[in-house]
């Protein structure tokens, strides 16, 4: 068939539908809103990949995807090895079809929603992450993810700092290369923001498990409640042993309002604590945070990204009857997922836009209510988007049982203690060389949010997999040690 008579067949194909929980349903389970494709309906929507000589796709995924390779294999029905295309190139296919933002990466680009029909009638882009879902987690189904013929072990020992994406990436390439690998993490159980940061509705604890488990399965060792920096210093990793570190502890520091009655009042949470609390066992918890949360009736997120969502949606599941997001801006210039904010609002959540805290209100120490004031839009910032200029004597209270604070997060101070001879700048964010992601002291590399500032977690992955590479080669360029596991 002609190329171009073969495009217009796929271009006529539409979007399959994307079934989802009804939201009164939804509101009260943490299950995992999407529900997902069967084989049949996921391989008409990868039919309507056009597969694109260019592939703008790929070149926007951060880890460059052969996403029409991997719809060319589904399209036929074969959904491991559409699977085994995306394993190619990232580590973690079943969470970024989950979480990645889509919409501005690879879907964003795909010429299926640009193309001409001759209709003239237009079309979603290929569902692109929910087909990456569903194929890797179709392999997780049918036999699991398969184990690679391993090398024999190189003698090499590498601690890694943070079991999150960057680290787990890490800690897989160089296990596959014959190094062995420990992880070591501050929570309990590893994970880092897949596990305390996601809530169950946007990512089933059972995907990140079966992950985990296949990372032992390559001989990674994982060690929890060990804070690198009160624990256990980078020095004492090289002490005990270890050849390389990588340090990928992420952005967990959350930011704070610095408003009256913001210290003074019970019921007032940083985001991570609100989610963790809300969505995990309390065995997976540090001591301090295993009494269960009660949010009360009234609850107010404050924050604009994709956290102030998983706050507020999360509250709903909690059985707050009353849940309110408050953003300075417009929602055309909140930094989160629309998609996300559409799932808020069928759940009920209220939205305050163009609004900021003034301060929070209290009574026996308990906070009551948030003074918060109205705001217009000024003159763009340093970041383009137009600056919050207060309206004068536009003040008035909402009430609160309950405050989730969602207003970005920063790199670990501690981490400076933690690495002498690491170079930080003044957001505590790791200098790294560009290419060999190794810090200012020779054998400790560093990657992810870190080191980027709060990112994405395919970011983090692409990250953590080219410094895998660059440890590789620094390890390579060392005494063989060959015998020694």
């Amino acid at each position: 068939m002609p190329r171009d008579i073969e495009v217009q067949r796929r271009l006529a194909i539409s979007r399959v539908p994307i079934h989802k929980q009804e939201p009164r349903e939804r509101r009260k389970n943490w299950d995992e809103v999407f529900l997902g494709f069967n084989l049949e309906s996921a391989q008409v929507e990868a039919m309507r990949c056009i597969q694109c000589p260019t592939a703008p796709c790929q070149q926007a995924c951060p880890v460059h995807n052969d996403i029409p390779g991997a719809f060319k294999l589904l399209e036929v029905g074969d959904a491991l090895g559409a699977a085994e295309t995306f394993r190619e190139t990232s580590n973690l296919p079943e969470l970024c079809g989950r979480l990645c933002p889509q919409e501005r990466l690879c879907e964003g680009e795909c010429v299926v929603a640009f193309a001409i029909r001759p209709d003239m009638h237009q079309e979603p882009p290929v569902s692109i992450g929910k087909l990456e879902a569903f194929v890797a987690d179709y392999q997780r189904a049918h036999g699991g993810i398969p184990l690679p013929v391993l090398p024999e072990a190189s003698g090499f020992a590498v601690a890694v700092v943070g079991a999150g994406p960057a680290g787990l990436a890490v800690a897989e390439e160089l296990a596959r290369q014959g190094h062995a690998c420990t992880l070591y993490d501050a929570w309990p159980e590893p994970g880092g923001i897949l596990l305390y940061g996601i809530p169950n509705f946007k990512l089933s604890k059972q995907v990140l498990t079966d992950k985990l488990k296949y990372l032992e399965r390559l001989g990674v060792r994982f060690i929890g409640n060990t804070w690198v920096g009160k624990d256990i210093t980078i020095d004492e990793l090289f002490a005990q042993g270890f050849d390389a570190v990588f340090v990928g502890t992420g952005a967990g520091v959350g930011g704070t309002l610095a408003i009256p009655g913001e210290e003074e009042n019970a019921g007032i949470y940083p985001a991570t604590e609100f989610l963790v609390r809300g969505n995990l066992r309390p065995e997976q918890l540090p001591e301090q945070m295993r009494e269960p949360l009660a949010v009360g009736r009234d609850v107010v997120v404050i924050g604009g990204g994709d956290t102030s969502m998983d706050c507020v949606r999360t509250a709903v599941r909690l059985g707050a009857e009353h849940v309110t997001c408050v953003y300075r801006r417009t929602e055309a210039e909140m930094p989160g997922r629309r998609e996300e904010r559409q799932h808020a609002r069928e759940e009920g959540v209220h939205f305050e836009f163009l609004t900021i805290p003034l301060r929070f209100l209290g009574e026996d120490g308990h906070v009551t209510g948030v003074e918060c004031q109205r705001m217009e839009l000024g003159e763009p910032d340093e970041s383009g988007r137009r600056r919050p200029i207060p309206v004068p004597h536009s003040e008035f209270v909402l009430a609160a049982d309950t405050v989730a604070i969602a207003i970005g997060y920063n790199a670990d101070p501690l981490i400076k203690d933690a690495a002498p001879g690491i170079s930080t700048d003044r957001w505590n964010l790791v200098e790294v060389h560009p290419e060999t992601y190794m810090t200012t002291r020779p054998g400790v590399f560093a990657g992810g949010d870190n080191v980027n500032g709060a990112d994405l977690v395919v970011t983090a992955l692409a990250d953590g997999r080219r410094a895998a590479q660059a440890i590789h080669d620094y390890l390579s360029s060392l005494p063989p040690k060959r015998g020694r596991a």
